[in-house]
């Protein structure tokens, strides 16, 4: 009976645990389902409320082409933008060059006696007019000439006086001859010497007159021979500055001119009158215009090459001589649009450039920049010709300085996007 009662326990015992492990199992299932659905769901709202994070974050705009900057942004990386503008393109002689004064356009000043330089009235870089007083020097010398002015003046009004009652009195018969001709040869010798003397009072800036009336000036005018900018001052108070020696030198910059080195192979294609367009290294952006003066008639032998003089007109005077300039001698010349060298983007075979979107309205502190396909012409003086699409306006705004970082840009944006 004992062992009876233990089997029937332990059978019963069987039973129990096996009812209960099937509940168990089926309820253990249905909640793991129902929490990985959960999961799921929440994980796609992360995902999606994350992808939606980063887009706004990145800030770049989801149509194609287009890149948007803050206006911080356009500032660090140098942004530089310029209307597109039509200019003179073609295929023709590339010529460098020089700027250049005429000789008459150019003084360098000299005194015309020794003295001291008692004042200096111009530092480097004034204006000066022509007849304007650049200094004053002073000599026993000068003064010396001025007293034997007055003397020989004086005695030239006595010489004229006796010259004229000889000539008189030989008409009459009453002198002689030899008397007449004394006098005359005298009177004429001594007005040669006064009128010497009063050349070389006017030479100095000495008024005659105002000496033969017993005036007597210490001090002479050192002026300027043309109107002009003081370029050098090579004296200073106090020193002694001999007869031709430089003091001053002075420039008139509003007649200066281009002196272009043309190759020989090139020489048969320049004529008088042809249109010159160059650019400065201190002003890279801007074509100026020059107009051919005169071909040389001979060559340098190094290189060999023919001078071709060319006038240009300098109203800002901005030019200086000897600057350095780049040109090209006009050949078959054609007007388009052009934008500089920088402004282009390659990829691959195709060209673009951006323009500044303005369409549309940005947020405050945005700009929009579309990258447009763009077919190249002749490339000249730095510029390129550009053929744009019809839809470009003509006032678009052209990325000039920047474009290749607004191309990085707007690849990161891609990808982050494609991510």
């Amino acid at each position: 009976m004992k062992n009876i009662a233990i089997v029937s326990v332990a059978l019963m015992t069987f039973f129990m645990v096996g009812c209960n492990d099937k509940p168990d199992s089926e309820l253990g299932h249905n909640e793991n389902s129902e929490t990985s659905e959960n999961m799921k769901d929440d994980g796609d709202a992360h995902g999606e409320e994350g992808h939606d994070e980063g887009e706004e974050e990145g800030g770049h705009s989801e149509e194609e082409g287009v890149v948007e900057l803050t206006k911080q942004q356009a500032e660090t990386i140098g942004l530089e933008m310029k209307p597109l503008e039509e200019r003179n393109l073609g295929n023709n002689i590339k010529v460098t060059g020089t700027l250049e004064l005429f000789p008459q356009d150019k003084a360098n000043i000299s005194p015309f006696v020794g003295g001291n330089v008692s004042s200096i009235k111009v530092i480097p870089g004034d204006n000066v007019k022509k007849g304007q007083v650049l200094a004053y020097i002073e000599h026993p010398d000068i003064i010396a000439m001025q007293q034997d002015y007055q003397e020989k003046n004086d005695e030239l009004v006595f010489l004229k006086q006796d010259f004229e009652r000889k000539q008189t009195l030989y008409d009459k018969g009453v002198s002689s001859g030899k008397e007449f001709q004394m006098a005359q040869s005298k009177y004429r010798s001594t007005t040669s010497s006064v009128n010497g003397l009063r050349s070389q009072l006017r030479l100095l800036g000495i008024n005659p007159d105002k000496v033969a009336e017993g005036q007597i000036y210490s001090a002479v005018p050192i002026t300027s021979p043309i109107s002009g900018y003081v370029d050098e001052v090579m004296i200073s108070l106090g020193d002694y500055v001999a007869q031709q020696s430089k003091m001053f030198s002075i420039s008139d910059n509003s007649k200066i001119y281009v002196n272009f080195k043309v190759y020989e192979k090139d020489i048969k294609q320049i004529k008088q009158g042809q249109q010159i367009y160059f650019s400065t290294a201190s002003r890279p952006d801007e074509l100026l215009k020059a107009t051919v003066r005169s071909v040389g008639k001979t060559f340098e032998t190094d290189p060999k090459a023919l001078e071709v003089l060319a006038d240009i007109e300098n109203k800002d005077k901005n030019l200086l001589p000897g600057m350095y300039v780049e040109g090209r001698i006009v050949q078959g010349e054609k007007k388009g649009f052009a934008v500089p060298e920088a402004a282009i983007i390659k990829e691959g075979e195709q060209s673009f450039i951006f323009i500044l979107d303005e369409d549309e309205e940005m947020e405050a502190g945005k700009m929009k920049f579309k990258m447009i396909p763009v077919t190249v012409g002749i490339t000249d003086l730095g510029f390129v010709e550009v053929n744009l699409p019809a839809e470009v306006s003509k006032d678009a705004k052209v990325v000039i300085n920047g474009a290749y970082n607004l191309s990085s840009e707007m690849v990161k944006g891609e990808l982050e996007h494609g991510h």
